[in-house]
């Protein structure tokens, strides 16, 4: 078994439309390259976006769920972008071919939808999954409203279309230079809770961090707070635990891995080739089939099931429960 035997195959799509959604945000519109329909797509899904050199990124789905024929993204421009935003807004074109993975989903609805209240949070981009939620939730009759905050009207994406929306009367915006009346007040937000409701939230590091202590003060179970973030937790490496040893099956090699470094890291310093992109845990890029020992997974990719198998890890944040790692590579 192979590294890119545990990778789906990829999808051709072509880019039908590119358009100004917000400053510093760009709206992509993907259709089958073959004319075809696409794989199906629950909200809360993502796709990664293979923009070639390497360099993948996941990015979430925002079109209504019930749409085949095409994906939708909207990407921020990151002041720091590593690569994959500043392609997106710079180099990718209208009639582009790109390749994508089928959609995935780490951040799904509970189930059954029509069951309790459900409370979507919004922060900047963070709009993307949470605006497919909103069309998921309407079509199954749910009971919910989305709150949607950011810096200024200037930065809301999808402001024209969330004002025609069907459910437009569920839909709240908040302005950080707005009046004080508009701004994003959690206790309020998240006062009520019952049995039954679900919080979503997605957006910046400093709103996921907020809303999580104000939903805890509130009184929400950890089962009812469901989080998206578009940027890891920091990979950090845990020198108390010291260094363990990775073998490469292929070859028999044995790398030793220092508790400064990641594993990634460390196969790259040995001359291994292993493609990676994200370097967080997200993206997928580099996962690798471990043959033998027991991974300790930190990324944000695999869902849980699939951790609990330990026949696969993100070598570029996960490390190690056994002393020894043996790969298939």
């Amino acid at each position: 078994m192979t590294a890119s035997s545990f990778r789906a195959a990829t999808i051709a799509v072509r880019v039908a439309r590119k358009t100004v959604l917000a400053e510093d945000i760009c709206g992509f519109e993907l259709v089958a390259a073959d004319g075809g329909a696409l794989p199906a797509a629950s909200a809360g899904a993502h796709v990664d976006v293979h923009l070639g050199d390497g360099l993948t990124r996941p990015y979430s789905l925002c079109h209504d769920p019930a749409e085949t024929g095409r994906y939708r993204l909207g990407v921020l421009r990151e002041p720091a972008s590593r690569g994959g935003s500043a392609a997106m807004h710079g180099r990718i074109a209208e009639g582009d071919i790109l390749q994508i993975s089928p959609p995935r989903n780490l951040f799904a609805l509970a189930e059954p939808l029509a069951a309790g209240r459900h409370r979507l949070l919004a922060g900047g981009i963070g709009i993307t999954p949470i605006l497919a939620m909103a069309h998921a939730l309407h079509r199954a009759g749910a009971d919910f409203r989305l709150h949607y905050t950011a810096r200024s009207a200037a930065r809301m994406a999808f402001r024209d279309e969330l004002a025609a929306a069907p459910w437009a009367d569920r839909i709240s915006l908040h302005l950080d230079d707005g009046p004080a009346e508009q701004r994003l007040d959690l206790a309020a937000l998240l006062a009520d809770v019952r049995p039954g409701d679900h919080l979503y939230v997605c957006g910046p590091a400093g709103l996921l961090a907020a809303t999580r202590a104000a939903a805890t003060a509130a009184g929400w179970a950890e089962a009812q707070v469901h989080v998206e973030s578009f940027t890891a937790t920091p990979v950090v490496t845990d020198a108390a635990a010291g260094s363990f040893e990775v073998e490469l099956a292929r070859s028999g090699r044995v790398i030793t891995i220092a508790a400064h470094q990641t594993v990634l890291q460390a196969l790259h310093a040995a001359g291994c080739d292993l493609p990676s992109s994200c370097e967080q845990g997200i993206c997928g890029t580099c996962l690798t089939p471990v043959l033998a020992g027991i991974p300790d997974h930190r990324d944000q990719y695999l869902e849980p099931d699939e951790q609990a198998a330990n026949d696969q890890f993100l070598p570029c944040c996960s490390r190690a429960k056994t002393a020894r790692l043996v790969i298939d590579l």
